[in-house]
């Protein structure tokens, strides 16, 4: 058993304006997605430019941050704003983003950006999936000072004593497996070329897998609880579409074999 240590979400303060240790994880996990995008864009026979990567980012960003907090309170958190805080929506530095919310902002983002830089829609997503990953593990360390997203309880040794009682760290769970074990496997797929939406496609396979898996020994959220079976999570609902997406983009992109557009030249 390991004893929380009870960290204070408050990093520092800057006269009245409180700087969030959460806020300070979102931009770590930008900023190392845009140093990784910099290194592969910098690559011989890459098709991305320093620019394009600038602007990936910055699409990426403001669809990621409002997806995410959009994602949550129309999910989880829509009683919260309705009928206790009309600012709710608004007050992201005491967390409260959803995962899943976030991914379909980034997406919208993504294949905006796409489309202004008249690039296959499917290259970028490709491009992108090794970057978010250090931005999951970013944002469970925030939820673990937080105080938030804790797993049941257990008598593993590895267990934190938080308010009485040991229970699973899902947070540093998830941000293993979505931050590190997840950039790893993405990172070296993805260091020669591959088929068109094999990235992609395993990408979502993986994180989904991943984030379905956890929630077995996560808490679900309480103004939800369990969907059916005494079991079955919001999280593994909305996990489960990627899963099969994924799993679908894969098969897909072995058979059609189609090249991909992010290099010039085979590798």
């Amino acid at each position: 058993m390991i004893v929380y240590p009870d960290i204070n979400p408050i990093a520092f303060r800057l006269g009245p304006v409180k700087v969030h240790w959460y806020g300070i994880m979102y931009l770590l996990g930008f900023g190392a997605g845009w140093l990784l995008a910099r290194r592969r864009a910098a690559r011989p026979g890459s098709t991305w430019k320093p620019v394009d990567v600038d602007d990936l980012v910055f699409f990426a960003m403001v669809g990621g941050i409002l997806g995410g907090r959009l994602g949550y309170v129309l999910i989880y958190g829509l009683s919260f704003w309705t009928a206790q805080n009309p600012w709710y929506p608004f007050e992201i530095w005491d967390g409260g983003m959803s995962i899943h919310g976030g991914f379909i902002g980034g997406v919208i983002a993504l294949a905006l950006f796409a489309w202004r830089r008249g690039r296959n829609i499917a290259d970028v997503f490709d491009f992108t999936a090794p970057l978010p990953e250090p931005g999951l593990f970013f944002g469970r360390m925030g939820n673990f000072i937080n105080g938030e997203l804790w797993g049941k309880p257990t008598t593993l040794a590895w267990g934190f004593l938080y308010h009485g009682q040991v229970l699973h760290p899902s947070q540093l769970y998830e941000g293993f497996l979505e931050g590190i074990v997840l950039f790893a496997v993405m990172w070296l797929f993805t260091a020669k070329a591959r088929p068109r939406l094999a990235p992609a496609g395993l990408f979502l396979l993986l994180y989904g897998s991943f984030r379905f898996l956890v929630e077995f020994v996560r808490m679900p959220d309480p103004q939800i609880g369990y969907l059916a079976w005494g079991w079955l999570t919001m999280g593994q609902v909305l996990s489960l579409p990627m899963i099969l997406i994924g799993g679908a983009l894969l098969t897909y992109a072995y058979s059609a074999r189609v090249r991909s557009g992010n290099f010039a030249t085979a590798q």
